[in-house]
């Protein structure tokens, strides 16, 4: 498997919203769609949801991604094991996302909550890839930092344009399931092309080269932030600011001892963290070893564009069949399915599929959709939980404060893989105990059923929080419930990550 997909924030729209008829609109008249939500909507909205959902997080982050395995492999010619745990450092700013939620919410710059941010995370981008990609010897650390930063202007301009349509979804929300579709849509059609482009990319003018053109959709953030359309807020008193954090500090707090709340998120931690990531041994083998495949860098990004194509099926499939099935079977089958799809590896590393008459390009292919589809029905009811764990009134923090746990989960995971694979000596030229890590992985998969009883029995439809929890009067539950979902649902998109 070329990838395993465990981002959070590339990762689907959760379907809480109905809009199957509107997202046949989306194919039947594209043109006079986007029309219609430019004009309900403004413009500017529109184009800020292509620009980052389709162009920054899409194109850029899926060339970004290549383009870093690449370069730490090629350029600072660092071992797999180090590269595993140096490339997890750069989600930290993913994971302290709620403060850059409370940060747009509560804090505005000159009278404006979200375009000063656009800008400020679009200039922080442009001079993170200009700095790698124009330096001749950069340090290993200064590049991580770099990439790092980079991370945190892609963080920082998520979670504002997450909070311009959440406002939307909510102010509208007979247009939230449109805006559901423009997400996922542009997220879904800018990773697929950033990763057939980017194997072609980081062939033609290195991984430095990509880079360097990654700045191009860093600076489109900040254009975003010029032309956005938003009310300016005159006369604001920052002696409020203190007292706003202080608030939603408690009131996540409050939530999070709630054993309705903490039980399910430790399980989601838990079944991230012991889900062993050790890409990094697995793409030096791909990409470097005599014994191995040997893939060419354009065969490599072919690879993952079709691998986004398993994973929209995946989402696809449980939208259609498995949506209304209850929590904990649902996470039992897709745990199972999910260390399964792991043997795939572990045929592909023994060379087996050879012996069967499968040449390596075509297991590849297979193992690449299967692994990303099985690990998306796996994400998708997970997801759908977390929305709705959020207390009415602090949804969209404490949503970024779940996520955040998972990201911590995925970090995780990838640390204890770069562990794996250190001690059992994989490095970029031997990979004799590689087949013992994939299977190693493959069991460690298998120990979140051990502690399956941490998430709720309740089916996905009607599991909800009880009402001193979710700060909602009982009368008013349903119709908050709704707005609520609607404000959840626009939080998450990509095809990955993610």
């Amino acid at each position: 498997m070329v990838a395993e997909d465990q981002s959070l924030e590339n990762s689907g729209s959760i379907h809480v919203v109905k809009g199957e008829s509107r997202f046949r609109n989306v194919l039947y008249g594209p043109v006079r769609w986007i029309k219609m939500l430019s004009k309900e909507l403004h413009w500017s909205f529109v184009f800020g949801v292509v620009s980052l959902y389709g162009i920054n997080q899409g194109l850029g982050g899926s060339m970004g991604r290549v383009a870093t395995e690449y370069y730490m492999k090629d350029v600072q010619k660092v071992q797999p094991s180090e590269s595993q745990a140096l490339t997890a450092i750069t989600k930290i700013p993913w994971i302290i996302k709620p403060l850059w939620g409370i940060l747009t919410d509560v804090l505005p710059i000159f009278g404006y909550h979200r375009r000063p941010y656009f800008i400020l995370a679009g200039v922080l981008g442009v001079v993170s890839m200009l700095f790698i990609s124009l330096h001749s010897n950069l340090h290993l650390y200064f590049a991580l930092m770099w990439m790092t930063l980079s991370s945190a202007a892609m963080a920082i301009a998520d979670v504002t344009i997450d909070a311009c349509t959440a406002y939307n979804s909510i102010k509208q929300s007979a247009l939230a399931s449109d805006m559901q579709s423009l997400c996922s849509l542009s997220s879904s059609i800018g990773a697929l092309v950033g990763y057939f482009m980017s194997g072609i990319l980081v062939h033609l003018v290195g991984s430095k080269g990509v880079f360097g053109l990654l700045t191009l959709p860093f600076a489109l953030v900040s254009v975003v932030g010029i032309v956005f359309s938003e009310s300016h807020v005159p006369g604001f008193s920052y002696k409020q600011v203190n007292q706003r954090f202080t608030d939603a500090g408690r009131a996540m707090w409050r939530t999070m001892k709630c054993s309705d709340v903490w039980r399910p998120c430790l399980y989601m931690y838990i079944s991230l963290a012991l889900s062993l990531n050790i890409h990094e041994g697995l793409f030096y083998w791909f990409t470097d070893s005599k014994d191995g495949p040997m893939f060419a860098q354009e065969t490599v990004g072919f690879i993952l564009s079709i691998g986004s194509v398993g994973s929209i099926l995946g989402a696809t499939l449980y939208q259609l069949v498995l949506k209304d099935h209850s929590f904990r079977g649902l996470c039992l089958w897709t745990q199972l399915l999910f260390a399964l799809s792991g043997m795939l590896d572990l045929i592909l590393v023994l060379r087996l599929n050879l012996k069967f008459g499968l040449p390596d390009y075509l297991f590849i292919v297979v193992d690449e959709v299967v692994s990303q589809m099985i690990g998306r029905l796996k994400w998708m009811p997970l997801l759908v939980l977390t929305s709705k764990l959020c207390p009415h009134g602090i949804e969209g923090t404490f949503f970024a404060l779940l996520m955040s746990i998972d990201n911590a989960g995925i970090m995780t995971s990838s640390w204890l893989g770069g562990v794996l694979l250190h001690v059992l000596k994989v490095t970029r030229t031997e990979f004799g105990n590689l087949w013992l890590a994939v299977l190693v992985r493959n069991a460690m998969r298998l120990l979140p059923l051990f502690v399956l009883f941490l998430v709720p029995k309740g089916d996905q439809n009607t599991f909800k929080l009880p009402s001193e929890i979710m700060g909602e009067d009982s009368e008013e539950g349903d119709g908050k419930e709704e707005a609520r979902n609607l404000e959840m649902a626009s939080l998450v998109h990509s095809v990955d990550r993610r």
